[in-house]
């Protein structure tokens, strides 16, 4: 009630065109649909690997947890993926590069802003040769009998994307992707004891990213007024800030440094100390239990020049920024206080303003569950590839399949005024309508029921109390409905779809 945000529409042919890519997981007859879009792009500079691309693809999303040898069926094109994968032609950005084109497209047929949202996320792995694939960070192991804790590196990728997402939530794709590892380890703090980091040139750092995944997604978007680039604290970067304002366009992030303000002589902290509360902001999350809580955050806004840091002072101008706190007063006892400390170059004139920057930060949570599908839906760190290039070309397949998927949630939840026809087929529907219980065969044949069913497959409980299924019971409910579709088929060779 406190605020009306800005609602981005999605145009009617676009929405069913976004439909169409339901047809991933649809079974062998519906699926080339959804992987010609996401190669209409996409050149390998080779018709053989192009032609292989798009098996690979439509293969995967059919059994996206399944092993390589079991998601391509057999050892022949088990061998070509292998062989795909090892190409020297061929490249993560090569194969990336159609669905990037998909995602443009996607973002030009919308109306609003457009949310960018930037994070890291890491993928390790067990090799008895670690050195072909590299290192991500350091790890504490089992505690030795002097009482030291045994260290170790971990063998692994990183990799930093940015999801282009509307303010309602709907992802539209991946609009950058970097993927790198690390031949050695010392640790961040190590580090930081040799070297000031303020001191280094931002692009000697791990940091650049945070600026070419902005520089890259604003470019494919091709209009930077409409995109708000979202991170965590880590993206907390002046150069980031000045960047954005070069490029026409906007950023929102989470702060982590209380920088010098106005004239040098205060810091941030001090002036929103001295502002005075705008008003309270509602939130509802799930604790580590999965229980529904609600927490009430006094909010404060304010703007004021940002200073660069000291010893950069020379080389970048002063920022004029909009800040945002929010912080719940009253916790209950056990709980840490819920505190964001926001920055953006958005205007944020007043607590409408503010309580629409926190709503879209809170956005930024639909990355994590991107990773999360990647991980556990897609199985990526069980996958063998011997070297880091071969599992970043696999890897970056498989985000085309953990972006689907990851829409598929939302669908969900936006799925009132579809049709079931335009979501499943007249096989899909039957089925389903027979794994539905008895009590529910008197309810209404919309889309949602059918999502509650395929929900089901995937071990979805639907008790009154439960929440709206997730990604991980949907697309464990996809692959079990297409196993049943096939085998339907199979039994059924003349049936029609």
């Amino acid at each position: 009630q406190l605020h009306k945000h800005t609602v981005d529409k999605v145009k009617p042919d676009v929405f069913f065109w976004l439909l169409s890519s339901f047809d991933m997981i649809r079974g062998i007859n519906m699926g080339q649909h959804w992987v010609n879009e996401e190669m209409t792009g996409c050149d390998l500079g080779d018709a053989r690997l192009n032609q292989r691309l798009a098996v690979m693809l439509e293969a995967l999303g059919d059994r996206p947890d399944k092993s390589l040898p079991t998601a391509f069926q057999d050892w022949a094109n088990t061998k070509a993926a292998y062989r795909f994968f090892a190409n020297e032609n061929v490249s993560e950005d090569k194969i990336l590069e159609g669905h990037f084109a998909a995602s443009a497209l996607r973002i030009q047929a919308t109306d609003g802003p457009i949310l960018i949202l930037q994070d890291t996320t890491e993928f390790s792995f067990k090799r008895s040769s670690p050195e072909k694939i590299g290192f991500i960070n350091e790890s504490t192991g089992r505690k030795m009998k002097e009482g030291r804790h045994l260290k170790h590196t971990v063998c692994g990728l990183l990799m930093h994307a940015s999801l282009a997402i509307t303010t309602e939530g709907l992802p539209l794709g991946l609009t950058a992707a970097k993927f790198w590892t690390r031949n050695k380890f010392k640790g961040t703090e190590a580090l930081k004891r040799k070297v000031n980091p303020t001191r280094v040139p931002i692009e000697q750092k791990e940091s650049m990213r945070w600026l070419d995944n902005l520089q890259r997604s604003t470019e494919l978007a091709g209009s930077p007024e409409r995109c708000v680039h979202i991170g965590d604290r880590e993206s907390d970067i002046f150069e980031l800030f000045c960047l954005a304002q070069d490029l026409g366009t906007y950023f929102l992030i989470r702060s982590c440094v209380d920088r010098l303000a106005e004239e040098g002589g205060t810091t941030i902290s001090q002036v929103m100390a001295e502002t005075q509360v705008s008003g309270t902001h509602d939130i509802h999350f799930r604790d580590k239990r999965g229980n529904q809580q609600q927490a009430t955050l006094s909010v404060k806004h304010a703007k004021m020049t940002v200073c660069p840091p000291i010893g950069k002072q020379k080389k970048y101008p002063k920022q004029k920024l909009g800040i945002i706190f929010a912080e719940e007063k009253n916790p209950p006892e056990g709980r840490s206080p819920i505190i964001w400390k926001l920055a953006t170059n958005l205007p944020v004139a007043t607590h409408a303003d503010a309580v629409q920057k926190l709503i879209w930060y809170s956005r930024r949570w639909n990355i994590e569950t991107f990773f999360k599908t990647l991980k556990t839906g897609c199985r990526i760190e069980d996958i063998r590839l011997a070297t880091a290039d071969r599992l970043a070309n696999c890897i970056a397949l498989c985000c085309v399949v953990s972006w689907r998927i990851s829409w598929l949630t939302i669908l969900r939840r936006q799925s009132s005024t579809t049709s079931p026809a335009a979501v499943f087929t007249d096989i899909e529907r039957a089925l389903l309508d027979r794994s539905m219980p008895s009590n529910r065969q008197g309810t209404r044949r919309d889309t949602a029921f059918y999502m509650t069913a395929v929900a089901r497959l995937g071990g979805y409980l639907d008790r009154s109390s439960d929440p709206l299924p997730g990604s991980t019971v949907l697309w464990r409910g996809f692959i079990r409905l297409a196993d049943l579709v096939a085998g339907f088929q199979a039994a059924n060779p003349d049936a029609s779809s």
